[in-house]
């Protein structure tokens, strides 16, 4: 760990000093005189700027001389002698100093203003723009190898800008929407006025950043740590032409490689965790669910506490207008429903098939015990049956259905792939098995998933969207290309 961090931070004492109301007006002075490119003041012109506000109107040059001897003695500011007025030895031997503020004190006071102007509350954005920005620039990076080092460096620094934007702005937007007073202010009726336009501003971004998120992902697996050196060494070859006095310690090379290492973690995670950008979708994501509950249990609020008497007439006139009693019967079931309801509860599990769907189970048989719980002897020893047999009866059946899927998948294939696009009409368990397969798929970077059958698969997806067509039904979507590498496993493995 370097020195400096540990070291007292003494430039920082004017902020909490005794004298902070008088120390803070004058550095701030100074400060917007920086800005302003007017590097060195002299006692005389702060006097006349503190003593035209309330508070300074007994102030006095000897007073305005003691607090820039304290803030000099600080590392606030720089004094130097000043002879260009002296007109006689007295005036030569008395000593006339002009100050400058340092390098310290003008952040300090940077950051003061943009705290003051922050207020209590986060600020931050939502902008997808940001990322589109951010894809251009890398983009560029990549086609680095003809420019020159000065357009190296410039790209460099478009890509650091757009990287600090992006993660100081939906950070601080993200503790915002999750604050204290957010939460307050979703409780009270007038935020139904915004509740429209937040949750379009949120999905939006969600929409924007997963268009651009994935090309920026692909775009920084491809990059090679040969170009990225070269890239590097451009940058901090230009770097080293500003003229400095100081010798440059700093390894700056190794600098730009782990900002670079930064920004590629966000995107693509590390080996520690997930990447920040998927937790960005994630609580943006969870605030569109929370805005959501919000307004219905509001509405649901209402609801509890609306009157239902004209809603009673209304039905009572359709009620009126009946002819028979048969009729109201038909016209109640569907107002109010079914009434007297009974709820059978079946404890058999007829098949451990995911893909049946319920209408083509077979019928349950439920035996219904007395409802008094018989006596029984509990020292009783109760008796261990063998299900050998049941249970390779099971397995048996399990694995001539499995067969029977895998004849009707091999069927489709051409050689080792299996494209949707050229795929007939086909059943609906092979719709589920290739939907499952592209779901397990995407949860890994390599997007291999082995299936039921023992078989690697390569899951592609591609930008051509096409109709799958089943028995049951049309689906439109991607066309995805299945790659069979082989087995791997039994045929009860899963990924």
């Amino acid at each position: 760990m370097d020195s400096i961090i540990k070291r007292k931070v003494k430039e920082a004492t004017y902020l909490t000093a005794e004298k902070a109301w008088s120390y803070r007006p004058i550095l701030r002075y100074f400060y917007i005189q920086h800005e302003r490119m007017r590097e060195f003041l002299f006692p005389e012109e702060i006097l006349d700027y503190l003593t035209q506000h309330e508070g300074f109107q007994e102030y006095t040059l000897e007073m305005v001389q003691q607090d820039l001897e304290s803030l000099t003695k600080w590392g606030n500011l720089i004094a130097s002698q000043d002879h260009r007025k002296a007109k006689t030895i007295e005036e030569y031997k008395k000593k006339n100093a002009r100050y400058q503020c340092t390098p310290y004190t003008v952040e300090f006071e940077r950051m003061m203003i943009n705290l003051e102007q922050m207020g209590d509350t986060f600020g931050g954005s939502l902008e997808k723009t940001q990322f589109e920005r951010l894809y251009q620039v890398l983009l560029k990076i990549e086609q680095s190898e003809k420019q020159s080092a000065e357009e190296s460096a410039q790209l460099w620094e478009d890509a650091m800008t757009y990287f600090r934007q992006i993660t100081r702005n939906t950070s601080d937007y993200i503790a915002y929407i999750h604050s204290e007073k957010v939460a307050e202010k979703m409780k009270t009726e007038a935020f139904l006025v915004y509740k429209d336009r937040f949750t379009i501003y949120l999905r939006d971004f969600i929409v924007g950043l997963q268009r651009t998120s994935n090309q920026i992902q692909e775009l920084l697996t491809e990059f090679s740590n040969d170009r990225l050196q070269q890239f590097f060494e451009k940058v901090v070859l230009h770097q080293r032409q500003t003229f400095r006095v100081e010798a440059e310690e700093r390894d700056v090379l190794r600098e730009h490689q782990e900002k670079w290492q930064n920004l590629k973690e966000w995107f693509l995670g590390s080996a520690y965790g997930e990447s920040e950008f998927e937790r960005l979708q994630e609580r943006t994501n969870e605030a569109i669910r929370r805005i959501t509950r919000v307004v219905q249990r509001m509405s649901e609020r209402h609801q509890q506490f609306r009157s239902r008497r004209r809603d009673y007439e209304h039905l009572a006139k359709w009620f009126e207008r009946l002819a028979s009693i048969e009729e109201a019967h038909e016209l109640s079931s569907v107002v109010f429903g079914i009434f007297h309801t009974k709820h059978l509860v079946g404890d058999a599990i007829p098949t451990d098939d995911l893909y049946t769907d319920i209408w083509e189970e077979h019928p349950i048989e439920h035996i219904v015990n007395e409802r008094t719980v018989p006596t029984r002897d509990t020292n009783k020893a109760a008796a261990i049956i063998d299900r050998r047999e049941e249970i390779q009866a099971v397995q048996r059946e399990h694995l001539l259905q499995l067969g029977r899927q895998r004849q009707v998948i091999e069927q489709y294939m051409d050689e080792r792939w299996l494209r949707i696009k050229q795929l007939p009409v086909i059943e609906p368990f092979v719709r589920k098995l290739l939907l499952n397969w592209v779901g397990k798929a995407m949860l890994h970077e390599d997007h291999l998933v082995q299936t039921e059958f023992g078989r690697t698969v390569r899951v592609t997806i591609q930008k051509e969207r096409v109709i799958l067509r089943s028995t049951d039904g049309d689906l439109e979507m991607p066309d995805v290309h299945y790659e069979f590498l082989g087995k791997r496993g039994g045929t009860d493995a899963t990924r």
